[in-house]
């Protein structure tokens, strides 16, 4: 999954963008509430991690906008106040958590999947299609006994063909989603990556298959028995 943290603290968001790599997701920052709420507007994100005092645009404003668009994406809000007008304020323009500082690391990363779970957005502990199981907390690509492990990128657009296994899904939505808002790759990392997990599915000996339909997208395919 990928994740936007909007956070002016510099040190703060690194700390917070190297926890959710660590577990095992995707993490963008953007340091002001303009920049936070273009890249939110995206649609790309599976949460959003929303410091309530920012320049440009604060917390409040932002989560507003965002809400206004009907964008739906989860947010734990953030913030130094206490204050239970604050924490009212937030929950009522829709943030979906609020998490007061100093916190505990293990209590972000719980909050964070409890915001993921609130909207059914979690990513299960293990995905299945055709003779395939995923387990993304663990890279790790299985058919029968044989695995493989999967690096970020690979497992991350693994996990989006799974999960939408009934649709074809656009170069572009995968690029922007793996790659992120303001990435510099373009359609041939897209293509490059489907060809290494096109060879692992070989190496596999699955019976899934990755196709494209031309100027449309990729999808997933099982061979019949």
């Amino acid at each position: 999954m990928r994740i936007l943290i909007v956070e002016d603290d510099v040190r703060l968001a690194g700390t917070l963008a190297d926890m959710i790599s660590e577990a095992g997701d995707m993490a963008d920052i953007a340091y002001d509430g303009e920049t936070g709420l273009d890249n939110a507007l995206s649609g790309i994100y599976d949460a959003l991690v929303l410091d309530v005092m920012l320049p440009k645009m604060d917390g409040f404003e932002l989560l507003l906008h965002l809400r206004k668009k009907d964008e739906r994406t989860p947010v734990l809000m953030l913030t130094a106040k206490s204050e239970l007008d604050d924490r009212v304020r937030g929950l009522d323009l829709g943030a979906d958590y609020y998490l007061t500082k100093p916190f505990e690391n293990a209590e972000f990363l719980a909050c964070l999947r409890a915001v993921l779970r609130r909207q059914g957005d979690m990513t299960p502990e293990q995905i299945r299609f055709g003779d395939l199981t995923l387990t993304p907390q663990a890279g790790e690509l299985r058919k029968g006994e044989r695995a493989l492990s999967l690096n970020a990128k690979e497992l991350e657009l693994m996990r989006l063909l799974m999960l939408n296994s009934n649709q074809i899904l656009p170069k572009e939505t995968l690029l922007m989603k793996v790659w992120g808002y303001d990435t510099e790759a373009s359609d041939n990392n897209v293509e490059a990556y489907i060809s290494f997990l096109r060879k692992k599915l070989t190496l596999l000996g699955s019976k899934v298959t990755i196709s494209v339909v031309r100027r449309v997208g990729y999808r997933l395919e099982e061979a019949n028995p």
